[in-house]
């Protein structure tokens, strides 16, 4: 055979391996990778292909729940009212200072009553006349010598001109605009000068101490929160816990929502808040001591109910639980899971039972150890 012959056949034999090669090369890649990693010292599952997975641990520790309500709601005054004159006129004096505090009684403004005080005098001195002609009267009446009619007549006159004095007195008295309890005034609506009619606001009147609290509550509490149960609530803006106490609730379900408006009083005694602003409100249902309560994420839900993954032995342990009360990102377990149980809380999606597994992370009394 030439060399020539020779050389066209080794060609061709080496491109025909190469050919084969890059076709089984992929298949047969995991198999001589399998064997190096099951031959690994110090590996568990050597010769099976089994791999170790990272993922971090929780100590179960004795834990405290509590079942708290969240809501939404705002401040409102304890009092307020815009005020407005009884009656028509020239508003003739204002007494206020805009933004400053007043008590019940003290006049705020008044109206020209000028004919009505006319009137109250001419009404006083018929008065006296009639008073002096009543008591002339009595005494003939006591010595007979006038009849029962003719004083009764005179009496009947005094009687109607006294209540004619205190209809003017009223009238007069609606001319004038008195704060009808203790609080701040706001800004003035009107001036001097200006005519008032029973339509026309004159200025508001707040009470802000105490403070009510308006907020929402599911139905299904409608039996646990009553008048008396204490909350608390926070603004923004300010780092404090405020509390009051619930005062009133709406007897009604809202059809729209399936809540029930309720209302709580807060002393607010320094008239540090102020009405109208927004509050986060929370209250507290029920407090459990001592129970084994664990991460939301490490919670698995299945068809047929929940379960978890503990580190036992070096291996992932399927554990089914009962759970009870929930919060934002807590869960109680009622059955499955003991104290000094080491919950695996990562990697949850890989995890599987008797699965190799490896703590990179253990939190231990609440604080990572690694």
């Amino acid at each position: 055979m030439s060399n020539k012959k020779i050389f066209r056949l080794t060609t061709t034999t080496i491109i025909v391996l190469m050919i084969f090669g890059m076709i089984f090369y992929p298949k047969l890649k995991p198999l001589f990778m399998s064997g190096e990693q099951g031959g690994g010292p110090g590996m568990p599952g050597a010769g099976r292909g089994q791999q170790i997975l990272l993922a971090s641990g929780y100590v179960i520790v004795p834990s405290k729940m509590n079942e708290l309500v969240y809501s939404t709601g705002s401040l409102l005054p304890d009092e307020e009212v815009e005020l407005s004159f009884e009656t028509s006129g020239k508003v003739v004096a204002i007494y206020f200072q805009e933004g400053t505090r007043v008590k019940k009684g003290d006049l705020l403004a008044k109206i020209n009553d000028k004919p009505l005080q006319a009137q109250l005098l001419k009404l006083q001195a018929q008065k006296k006349l009639l008073e002096e002609r009543e008591f002339r009267q009595r005494q003939l009446l006591e010595r007979d010598a006038i009849s029962r009619e003719s004083y009764d007549q005179v009496s009947t006159e005094l009687q109607a001109l006294q209540a004619d004095i205190l209809l003017v007195e009223a009238r007069i008295a609606e001319t004038e605009l008195r704060a009808p309890f203790d609080g701040i005034v706001g800004l003035r609506m009107i001036s001097e000068g200006a005519f008032a009619n029973t339509q026309t606001k004159i200025v508001r009147l707040v009470k802000i101490s105490p403070l009510k609290i308006e907020f929402s509550i599911p139905e299904r509490y409608a039996g646990q929160i009553t008048p008396g149960y204490p909350i608390q609530f926070f603004i923004d803006g300010a780092q404090d816990t405020f509390r009051a106490s619930v005062y009133a609730i709406e007897p009604k379900v809202d059809i729209n929502t399936r809540t029930i408006v309720t209302r709580a009083y807060y002393p607010n005694k320094n008239e540090e808040l102020k009405p109208g602003r927004f509050a986060k409100v929370e209250a507290l249902l029920s407090q459990i001591d001592n129970t084994v309560s664990i991460p939301t994420e490490a919670v698995i839900p299945e068809m047929d109910g929940e379960k978890v993954f503990i580190f036992k032995g070096g291996k992932a342990e399927q554990v089914r639980v009962k759970t009870g009360l929930r919060t934002a990102d807590r869960i109680q377990v009622t059955n499955g899971l003991q104290f000094g149980d080491t919950l695996l809380t990562t990697a949850m999606l890989q995890l599987r039972h008797q699965l190799p597994v490896k703590l990179d992370t253990l939190i231990t009394n609440q604080q990572p150890v690694n």
